[in-house]
C-alpha cells in the first residue's frame, strides 16, 4: 500500500505529540513542580504568614473543587428552576463563573516580578513610608489564623503599594474589580493570586459561587486583601462599606473549628492620586464606574520614563501605609451573638479611619479650606506645625523635617494650580477648589477636635 508523503509526515507529527504528551510532558511538569514546592518551602522560612495549600493548587482543580462544591450544586438546582432551564446548562453557567474567579498563584511571578516592579514602580513614584504598624501585635496572631487586610481604596496604587510594603511578611490574595479584566494585566492579576469579583449584574448563582471561594479560601487560611468601599473613593474621604465579602466570610465562619479569622485595619494616603481627577469627574457626573484606558496609561508611563531620564522628573510627595489593631472574628462574632455584618463593616472602616495617615499635601489643604480658602503662609505653617504634633496619623512623617514638609506641599499645590501665593498670602484657585477639597477630605475627620488659629 503507497502512502502520500504528506500523510506520513502527517501521522508521525501525530505521534510526536502522542509520546510528548504521555510521557515527556508529565515528567517535565513535574520536575518544574518539584522545583516549585522547593522554592515555595524556602519562602515560607522567612514569611510570617507562609503560603498555603491551597492557594498552590493547580487552577483548574480549584475550578473542579468549587464547581462540584455541595453549595454551589444546590444553587445550581435552584436556579435551573427558577429559570426555566436544564440543570446541566445552569451547571455550565457555573462553572463559567467558577473560572472567571479562579486566580492561577504563580510564585515565581509574585516573588520573581510582582515585588520587584512593585517596589520600583512605588519607589519611583512616591516618598513611601510607614505610618503606624505594631509589629508585636501582628507577630501575635495566631499562626494558624487566617488574616485578611481590609483596607481603604485611594488609587488603583494600593495594589501596588500594599504589596511592596507586606512582602516580607505574606503573599496577599486581592479582589479586584472588573477594570482589571483587560489583556494583558488580566493574566498577570491571575498570576499574583488575585480574584475577580463582578461589581454589577450578579445573580444568585454568580453570589454563590463568589461566595463559596472566598469562604474556601478563608477557611484554607488564604491570606487576603480586600477593599470594602468596592471602588476608588470619588470624594477622598474613607466611605462607608459595602457589605457583600464581609458577609460571604462572616456567614462562612464557624466559632467552634478551632481556626479564626483576624482582620487588619489598613488605612492609606497619598500627597497625589494619579486618578484625582477622573475620580473627581466621576462624582460629578455620577459615573460609577471607574474606565481603564490602557492606550492612555502607556502614554501616561512613557511620558513619566521620558522625564526620567531627562532627569526632568519629581516624584510626587508622600504615600504611607499604616496597619490599625487586630481584630479577632472570633472574639466579635463571641460579643455579639447573631448575624452582625452591619456591626463588623462599621467596626472595620472606623478602625480604618482612626489610623489614617496625615501627609502634608492633604493636611496642608484642609487648614486651607479651614481658614475659607485664604490665609498668610506664615499663619498655614504655625497651623501646620501645630497638628504633626498632636495628630497620631502624623508619624509617618516623624524622620523629615515639619518645615521642609511644609515647603513642599506648598510647593505641590502651587505647581499643580490648586493655590497662589503672592505677598505671604495664600488662596485658594476658585476652579480646583473640589480638587483641594478631595485631598482635604482624607484627613478632615482627624482634625475636627484640633484647635485653629483661624477660630482665635
Amino acid at each position: 500500500m503507497t502512502l502520500p508523503i504528506w500523510l506520513v509526515v502527517l501521522a508521525l507529527l501525530f505521534a510526536a505529540v502522542a509520546v510528548l504528551d504521555r510521557m515527556l510532558v508529565p515528567s517535565v511538569r513535574w520536575f518544574f513542580r518539584r522545583r516549585m514546592e522547593r522554592a515555595v518551602a524556602e519562602l515560607n522560612k522567612r514569611l510570617i504568614r507562609p503560603i498555603r495549600p491551597f492557594k498552590l493548587m493547580r487552577r483548574q482543580d480549584m475550578i473542579v473543587r468549587l464547581s462540584y462544591d455541595p453549595q454551589v450544586m444546590e444553587a445550581v438546582v435552584d436556579y435551573a428552576r427558577e429559570k426555566g432551564m436544564p440543570e446541566s446548562v445552569a451547571f455550565q453557567q457555573a462553572r463559567r463563573y467558577a473560572r472567571e474567579i479562579v486566580p492561577g498563584f504563580s510564585a515565581a511571578t509574585y516573588f520573581g516580578f510582582a515585588i520587584r516592579v512593585a517596589r520600583w514602580l512605588s519607589r519611583l513614584l512616591y516618598r513611601v513610608r510607614l505610618g503606624q504598624y505594631d509589629e508585636a501585635a501582628f507577630r501575635a496572631i495566631d499562626p494558624q489564623a487566617t488574616v485578611i487586610f481590609v483596607m481603604n481604596h485611594r488609587s488603583n496604587m494600593d495594589y501596588v503599594l500594599v504589596t511592596y510594603l507586606v512582602a516580607e511578611r505574606s503573599t496577599l490574595s486581592y479582589a479586584v474589580g472588573e477594570w482589571a479584566r483587560v489583556w494583558p494585566l488580566q493574566r498577570l492579576v491571575r498570576a499574583m493570586g488575585a480574584y475577580f469579583i463582578r461589581r454589577r449584574y450578579m445573580n444568585p448563582l454568580y453570589r454563590r459561587v463568589l461566595a463559596r471561594y472566598v469562604q474556601m479560601a478563608t477557611a484554607e487560611g488564604v491570606t487576603q486583601a480586600i477593599f470594602p468601599e468596592g471602588g476608588l473613593s470619588r470624594t477622598g474621604a474613607v466611605g462607608e462599606a459595602k457589605k457583600g465579602l464581609l458577609h460571604y466570610i462572616l456567614t462562612g465562619f464557624d466559632p467552634h473549628d478551632g481556626k479564626d479569622v483576624v482582620f487588619v485595619p489598613v488605612a492609606l494616603n497619598y500627597d497625589r492620586v494619579i486618578e484625582d481627577r477622573a475620580l473627581i469627574e466621576a462624582a460629578t457626573t455620577g459615573r460609577s464606574r471607574f474606565q481603564v484606558r490602557p492606550r492612555l496609561i502607556l502614554g501616561y508611563a512613557l511620558r513619566l520614563v521620558v522625564l526620567r531620564l531627562r532627569g526632568q522628573f519629581h516624584r510626587f510627595g508622600y504615600a504611607a501605609v499604616s496597619f490599625g489593631a487586630p481584630l479577632s472574628l472570633g472574639e466579635f462574632v463571641a460579643t455579639r451573638p447573631g448575624l452582625q455584618t452591619d456591626a463588623l463593616a462599621h467596626t472595620l472602616m472606623k478602625r480604618i479611619r482612626e489610623v489614617m495617615p496625615v501627609l502634608p499635601v492633604p493636611l496642608l489643604a484642609a487648614l486651607i479650606l479651614r481658614h475659607d480658602g485664604q490665609a498668610s503662609e506664615a499663619r498655614l505653617q504655625e497651623d501646620y506645625l501645630t497638628c504633626l504634633g498632636k495628630l497620631p496619623g502624623a508619624g509617618a512623617l516623624a524622620a523629615d523635617p515639619p518645615t521642609e514638609t511644609f515647603a513642599r506641599a506648598l510647593a505641590t499645590l502651587q505647581k499643580r494650580g490648586l493655590v497662589r501665593a503672592e505677598a505671604g498670602l495664600v488662596t485658594v484657585v476658585p476652579s480646583e477648589e473640589s480638587l483641594l477639597g478631595y485631598y482635604a477630605a482624607s484627613v478632615a475627620h482627624l482634625l475636627e477636635d484640633t484647635p485653629s488659629s483661624a477660630a482665635t
